[in-house]
């Protein structure tokens, strides 16, 4: 038995680098970046400012939920700066929605300016500050519903759209393309044709459920795979023909991306050879709901309908272009009162990022809205995590998730590629960007979205970096040490610099902290 203890021993210490394992606390968990070992492309992260989006009169209720309309100029422009500046976010992708209040009849004027005028402050002023340090924005635009005279029931959030008012909805969002790019000077990339689209279970039979303010979700219309073919063909057209064809049309939005292959989008896709080669850019939610009891809500990161399409159409990038900022919980009082939920802010948003490029296979990755008031949803809004929270009295916050995100928008950057990473312990994940002949250095993100500090060894190949510098975000909680319980709260740091490391060997020894992000970027020879 004593000869199989040494052994024992022995391993521990080549997998530690400690020539001392007593303490099993400091076994070093093994990490790998391999940044010649490229995965795919990436095209950016982005923002989403949400204007209008449950409103159905707005000269009765004028619908901000991005919050802009209540603060003063000064702390726009701040929250702008916040955003898109040189020490902000900087992200490269912009997504604004098509609310379905700009027209009322057919054949009626157009009016693309009253309802998204916040909206558009943002895109400009975001986009003034992105090309001042020359770099650029790329929108997509999507359809949040059309107007009521287009679907079948008259009503907004109407289910089913009329097949009669094809070609008005078609001329809805084209007209609206044209308007951004050449009205407003908006580089609009992309146009999405619906916003989960997918889910018909929230209508009733007869459609007419979303009539009202207080059924809950946001605008919306059941794009069937069928209508998905159809509007993609037909909108290729139309932009061709109004010479918008450096536009190009996505599949739509579906809640998760199980449902994009599961429900049979990606199938009709490849079925229909029009609209297969029509398409211009894959894209879905990427919300994740990994408990299979959670029911018709069960949605895991999946990249089965992308890679059915991309055997059809190889170099289709994927776009993840909606997905939660927080990690959720319910919470029932014991009272039988109603129920209600907590959120909490902290690094496991970072697991639905890593998820979404390393298990769904994204070129890039947008959030739901980035600002938000709180009063301008219909409660319970089901996804309050947001970068900055605005109230209405014109105060305002930057949340944690804010932070966290700078980690990775401040990483990866257009024209980068993924790089393979692994880590042996499922409470860590790591994102790495490989430069890939931009002039943006190697970066790799280290999250830790457990209870407990981790010490890793972190082994870093194919990188011509050999000094990193490192930024560090970190929640508040109590954890457990080596050295007992702490407290975080006075320790927490928002994206602030956490001095250098060198590779020792071709690896990085770090202690992560529980609930942290820890953004490690490359320092040029």
């Amino acid at each position: 038995m004593k000869p199989m203890i040494i052994s024992l021993i022995a391993v521990l210490t080549i997998l530690t680098g400690f020539s001392d394992v007593t303490d099993l606390n400091y076994l070093r968990i093994p990490v790998k970046v391999d940044f010649g070992h490229k995965l795919q492309l990436w095209d950016g992260f982005g923002v989403n400012y949400v204007e209008t989006s449950q409103t159905f009169d707005y000269s009765e209720f004028a619908q901000d939920y991005g919050g802009l309309s209540v603060l003063t100029e000064a702390d726009r422009r701040e929250v702008i700066e916040l955003i898109f500046g040189d020490d902000g976010l900087r992200p490269a992708l912009l997504k604004m929605f098509l609310d379905p209040l700009h027209q009322q009849a057919p054949g009626g004027p157009y009016d693309h300016e009253t309802t998204t005028g916040n909206m558009r402050f943002f895109a400009k002023e975001g986009l003034k500050l992105t090309r001042s340090r020359g770099e650029d924005l790329s929108v997509i635009t999507t359809l949040y519903s059309p107007p009521a005279y287009m679907t079948k029931q008259r009503i907004l959030r109407g289910r089913d759209i009329d097949p009669a008012h094809l070609e008005d909805m078609t001329d809805y969002m084209v007209n609206w393309v044209d308007f951004l790019r050449n009205d407003q000077g908006l580089p609009v990339k992309y146009l999405s044709i619906h916003n989960e689209g997918e889910s018909w279970q929230r209508w009733p039979p007869d459609g007419t459920l979303g009539h009202t303010l207080q059924a809950g979700h946001d605008y919306n219309y059941f794009c069937t795979p069928e209508l998905m073919n159809e509007l993609i063909a037909r909108l290729r057209k139309s932009l061709d023909e109004r010479e918008l064809s450096k536009v190009g049309v996505t599949n739509g939005e579906p809640t998760n991306w199980y449902r994009f292959g599961a429900w049979g989008y990606a199938h009709a896709l490849v079925s229909d050879e029009e609209a297969l080669n029509s398409l211009g850019l894959i894209t879905s939610h990427g919300f994740y709901v990994g408990n299979i009891q959670s029911g018709r809500w069960f949605g895991p990161h999946s990249r089965n309908g992308t890679e059915m399409l991309l055997r059809h159409r190889p170099g289709l990038h994927v776009w993840t272009t909606s997905s939660a900022w927080d990690l959720k919980y319910d919470r029932c009082p014991g009272d039988g009162g109603p129920q209600y939920r907590e959120y909490i802010m902290n690094a496991a948003f970072l697991k639905e990022v890593h998820g979404n490029i390393y298990e769904a296979g994204v070129n890039a990755y947008i959030p739901w809205a980035c600002m938000q008031r709180e009063s301008h949803w219909n409660r319970p809004d089901p996804n309050p995590g947001t970068a900055i929270r605005v109230h209405d009295d014109g105060s305002w916050e930057v949340n944690k998730g804010y932070y966290f995100y700078k980690n990775v928008t401040r990483a990866g950057y257009p024209g980068m590629a993924v790089a393979y990473t692994h880590a042996m312990d499922s409470d860590i994940a790591v994102i790495a960007f490989s430069s890939n002949g931009t002039t943006n250095p190697d970066a790799f993100v280290v999250v830790n979205f457990g209870n407990i500090e981790k010490h890793l060894n972190i082994e870093v190949d194919g990188s011509g970096y050999n000094d990193y510098k490192t930024y560090i975000t970190t929640g508040s909680q109590s954890y457990l040490t080596d050295k007992g319980l702490q407290e975080m709260t006075d320790q927490e740091h928002n994206y602030v610099s956490n001095g250098g490391h060198t590779l020792a060997g071709g690896a990085i020894q770090y202690t992560a902290p529980p609930n942290s992000a820890t953004t490690f970027i490359g320092i040029k020879p």
